[in-house]
């Protein structure tokens, strides 16, 4: 009998997969990449058509001669990395580090770890697809080059260990960016009005909400006090009246199943999970999880997808268990589209689905770990909620006049709920008053009492994990393989901060970014970036050589680089001093920055270890006791504004205080660029900056 030899990444996967093969098949791990490029030098040769030079990982060795010996033994070899460049490029670094070249060996892939998948793929196999290959080439000897040519530069400019990614640097701007919208933006005022009604046999009054002149369609906006006094004298005495009352059913679309990136939100919003926990975990259930009977299996299709699509068989076998478990009135009428997009979906994989209809959450729960069962309920149940019938709703909307004004009421029922049964992510419910069906042009209508309230406009929400992915996607910018580790390096590197889900960039990110947006400018343009991401997919595609993508990106880049070296010779990086003495030696102690930002340090290191926060002083008597105003930093390094005299004194502030006071309730007043805005909420008093403060600010910066 001849020897088949299955070589894969992870043991866990070596396990599922061996089941599914005869006594004459050996499957062994590589533990990942075999081979990659040296960690102390660039290893790329720039003189040499930028040629990569490959090493044997370290700790590889006792691996790769077990590998080999295993080799020797088989007729054959099949190469069962993942289905995706990186997959491809890992089998292509084990056919060299194995010397295959002389050796019956194959490629095969699968979207999921089960039977037919595995069996399927056998006779499937195909030679390696080099265009796989050298895309995960492109893309790793350009984040090589920039990491290793810039990095040094942060190193000298603010610290060192610091390090500068291709795709992690965008994402930092894109949080800088999001910071600095928020810090400058200016709330504005708007009012809404609801009239209580009173109607005969109901306890209960309706609520009906202003909506502008009863002539008009275009909706009034009350934009202060003085306007919505003005509103409410001209209803005084008005009689209500019921003008017309409008029936309409409205449906829901199935959600389409998950992609990588729509699993790592809704696993965000509704499990609590990081990124990179989400793919932690879905690569546990995707390579097998021991189940009692069945021993270990696959659960999940492969994570790292940016399709909807699902198979026929897929189709038929969820829509055959909804008919069984639901009903044939809940079976979806035809397949979800497929998902609308801007950018080239690359549509390589099925969406993320479970592999047998016959593995219910609930009939496996035991095997799983609490966190894998709820990670496999919620694939489970948007895969089941894609195949099945949309949700209909009953609205009922009720037009009511009083005076030259337009109200109206509203209620929105469930008529049927389809898909909702089992993914309702939102909660929906029939909502609005339930008597409003009751309601027609007779009905009698009177004021119980009018119900007026201020409001201020938001400003936009702080990034989470999940908001930056799905920006992240929509820009093109990153595939599903490069969320979640983007997101956990910039953590990692504490550039960026996590606090109740937000992210906030820290002080040391700003530095980063901002030294990145001068010298290197086109490597933190979001355009730029998602340019490249797509000349990485045509090197997949065959249609541009994988060089040539680094051709065209390296001359500039080079006088970039030369460029910032230059600048930096041009100015001497000195510590700061500053006017506070060390308490253990004498000396003035300087500003150094740290994992965090800035603090303070003794010169005398390392005889005088000495260090202290630093704490910046902004120029400003404190509102509350006088004292001086401080930059402080949270515990994770996000800035804020305290008093000196903490904590006696109580004071804290994200946005800068002003030494002017509101004109209107008298509070203290904060920056927003060249705007100063209350800091009592519920005045929303604005003014612009006189011009002392910016000229102060300018001489400052000069300095």
């Amino acid at each position: 009998m001849p020897k088949y030899l299955v070589i894969v990444e992870s043991p866990a996967k070596a396990k599922t997969i061996k089941k599914f093969l005869g006594k004459n098949y050996e499957v062994i791990a590589s533990n990942g990449h075999v081979r990659d490029l040296p960690k102390s030098t660039l290893g790329i040769d720039i003189e040499n058509d930028f040629e990569p030079k490959y090493i044997t990982i370290r700790g590889k060795g006792e691996v790769l001669a077990a590998l080999r010996k295993a080799v020797k033994k088989a007729d054959k070899v099949y190469l069962a990395t993942d289905p995706d460049r990186e997959g491809e490029a890992i089998s292509w670094h084990l056919y060299h580090a194995l010397k295959l070249e002389n050796k019956k060996c194959s490629r095969i892939t699968f979207n999921e770890i089960t039977k037919n998948a595995v069996k399927d793929s056998i006779k499937h196999a195909r030679e390696i697809d080099m265009n796989l290959v050298d895309a995960q080439q492109a893309r790793r000897v350009l984040d090589r080059i920039v990491g290793y040519q810039i990095s040094p530069i942060l190193w000298a400019k603010i610290k060192r260990g610091l390090s500068a990614g291709r795709v992690q640097s965008v994402a930092l701007r894109l949080i800088c960016d999001r910071e600095e919208e928020i810090n400058l933006f200016i709330p504005k005022e708007y009012w809404s009005l609801t009239a209580l009604l009173n109607v005969k046999e109901s306890k209960k009054p309706l609520e009906a909400k202003f909506v502008g002149h009863k002539d008009k369609k275009e909706k009034v906006e009350i934009h202060n006090k003085e306007e919505m006094d003005q509103i409410l004298k001209e209803l005084e005495g008005k009689e209500f009246k019921v003008e017309g009352v409008k029936v309409s059913e409205r449906t829901k679309k199935c959600p389409l199943p998950f992609t990588t990136s729509t699993l790592q939100q809704d696993a965000s919003s509704k499990l609590n999970f990081p990124t990179q926990k989400t793919m932690r975990i879905a690569q546990q259930l995707y390579e097998g999880v021991d189940i009692k009977g069945k021993g270990t299996v696959g659960l999940i299709t492969y994570l790292r997808t940016d399709s909807t699509r699902i198979s026929e068989e897929a189709d038929t076998s969820a829509k055959e268990y909804i008919a069984e478990h639901y009903g044939e009135e809940y079976v979806g009428v035809s397949s979800t589209p497929a998902k609308k997009s801007d950018k080239k979906v690359q549509d390589a994989h099925e969406a993320i689905r479970p592999t047998y209809m016959e593995n219910s959450p609930a009939s496996i729960k035991d095997q799983l770990s609490r966190d894998q069962f709820r990670l496999y309920q919620l694939i489970w149940n948007r895969f089941i909620a894609s195949r099945m019938a949309a949700a209909r709703y009953e609205n009922t909307s009720v037009k009511i006049i009083a005076g030259d004004y337009r109200f109206t009421a509203a209620a929105s029922k469930i008529a049927f709920d389809g898909f909702l049964s089992v993914y309702n992510i939102n909660n929906e419910k029939s909502e609005g008053n339930v008597m409003i069906k009751s309601i027609d042009e007779d009905t009698e209508l009177s004021l119980n009492e009018f119900e007026s309230k201020q409001h201020f406009t938001q400003p936009p929400a702080h990034y989470t994990e999940a908001s930056l992915v799905k920006t992240l996607e929509e820009l093109g910018i990153g595939r599903p393989s490069t969320y979640a580790p983007t997101i956990s390096t910039i953590v990692a590197r504490r550039y960026v901060v996590k606090e109740k889900k937000n992210l906030y960039v820290t002080e040391l990110g700003e530095a980063v970014n901002n030294m990145m947006k001068k010298a290197f400018a086109t490597i933190v343009d979001v355009n730029f970036t998602a340019m490249m991401e797509a000349l990485l997919d045509m090197v997949e595609e065959g249609k541009v050589h994988w060089k040539s993508v680094i051709e065209n990106f390296y001359p500039d880049f080079e006088i970039a680089v030369k460029n910032a070296e230059k600048e930096l010779e041009k100015v001497k990086i000195e510590d700061e001093v500053t006017d506070v003495v060390c308490d253990q030696c004498g000396r003035n102690m300087v500003v150094k920055y740290g994992p965090y930002g800035k603090f303070l340090a003794c010169p005398g290191f390392p005889e005088c270890r000495n260090t202290k926060p630093h704490f910046e002083k902004v120029g400003v008597p404190c509102p509350l006791c006088g004292g001086e105003v401080v930059l402080k930093k949270t515990k994770k390094g996000r800035k804020y504004y305290g008093c000196e005299n903490n904590p006696e004194c109580e004071f804290i502030s994200w946005q800068k205080p002003s030494t002017i006071k509101c004109k209107r309730c008298g509070s203290y007043m904060i920056e927003k660029g060249k705007k100063l805005v209350c800091s009592n909420k519920k005045c929303g008093y604005v003014c612009s900056r006189p011009e002392e403060l910016d000229q102060e600010e300018t001489q400052t910066k000069g300095e």
